[in-house]
C-alpha cells in the first residue's frame, strides 16, 4: 500500500456539534469561548457546525478573528457541481471551512451510507483542497482503510470513532484505543489518527497519553464552550510537554 509525505502533524481538538443550535446559539458559543482561548501553535481546534450555520459562522469567526480556530463541514455530497437534490458539493464548501467530516457512524447507520460513499466524499473533498476527516469504527477498519488507498489527498486526518463510545457516550479503553491506533498507523504510517468516543474534561488526558493518538474528536462535550475549552487546554498543555 502506497504512502506518502504528508503535512506536520499538529494536535487536534475537533468538536462536533451535529444537529444541535440556532445561528444566535452558535455565535453566543463562540463569544463565550474566545474569552478563555489562548491559541497555541502546533495545536489546530476545530469546530463543525450544522451545514446550515457554516457560512453564518465562517463570516462571524472571520471577525472575531480567532487565531488557530477552523470550521469543518459534516457532511459533503460524493458528487460535483450538478443535478444532485439536496446535496452540497466540496466546491461550494470553498472558503467556508477547512475540514469536512466523512464517514460519520451516524451517518453509516441511519443515512446507509457505504465505505464507497466515503471514499468518493474525501475525494471531492480533496479535490477542491478541503483536508478530509475520515471517521473509522473497530468492525469495519479494515474495509474502511482499504478504501482509501487510492484516495489523492495528502492533507487527511482519521478519526478512530468506535460505535459503542459513541452510542453509550462511554470511551473505550485506553489500552483496546492503544491497540486500534496501532493497526491503524501499520496501514497509514503518515496519517494524524484522533480518536472520539465518550470524551470529556475528566477523561481526556489519559487518551492523550496513547502512542500514535495525535488528538481527540469531542461530541457532547463540544456543545458548551467551557468543557470544550478544558479538552483544549489539555491538548495544549500536554503539547507542551512533548
Amino acid at each position: 500500500m502506497k504512502t506518502r509525505e504528508t503535512f506536520t502533524t499538529p494536535r487536534f481538538v475537533i468538536g462536533n456539534w451535529k444537529c444541535t443550535k440556532s445561528i444566535d446559539e452558535a455565535r453566543s458559543w463562540v463569544d463565550e469561548f474566545r474569552r478563555g482561548y489562548k491559541p497555541m501553535d502546533g495545536v489546530e481546534v476545530v469546530i463543525a457546525p450544522p451545514m446550515v450555520l457554516l457560512a453564518q459562522l465562517a463570516d462571524y469567526c472571520a471577525q472575531a478573528d480567532l487565531n488557530r480556530l477552523s470550521l469543518a463541514a459534516q457532511d459533503v455530497s460524493p458528487f460535483p457541481p450538478g443535478s444532485y437534490t439536496g446535496a452540497t458539493a466540496a466546491d461550494m464548501l470553498k472558503g467556508l471551512c477547512r475540514y469536512v467530516i466523512v464517514g460519520h457512524s451516524e451517518r453509516r447507520r441511519y443515512f446507509h451510507e457505504t465505505a464507497l460513499d466515503a471514499v468518493n466524499k474525501a475525494s471531492e473533498a480533496a479535490d477542491a483542497s478541503i483536508i478530509p476527516i475520515i471517521c473509522v469504527d473497530e468492525k469495519n477498519a479494515m474495509s474502511q482503510l482499504t478504501a482509501l488507498a487510492d484516495i489523492d489527498c495528502d492533507q487527511l486526518v482519521i478519526a478512530y470513532s468506535p460505535v459503542d463510545a459513541l452510542s453509550y457516550r462511554e470511551p473505550q479503553a485506553p489500552e483496546k484505543v492503544t491497540q486500534v491506533a496501532g493497526y491503524i498507523s501499520q496501514v497509514y504510517p503518515a496519517r494524524p489518527i484522533i480518536y472520539g468516543g465518550g470524551i470529556e474534561p475528566r477523561n481526556c488526558h489519559g487518551y492523550l497519553q496513547i502512542p500514535g493518538i495525535s488528538g481527540l474528536f469531542v461530541g457532547q462535550a463540544s456543545l458548551q464552550p467551557d468543557s470544550f475549552l478544558e479538552i483544549v487546554e489539555a491538548v495544549q498543555n500536554n503539547q507542551s510537554s512533548t
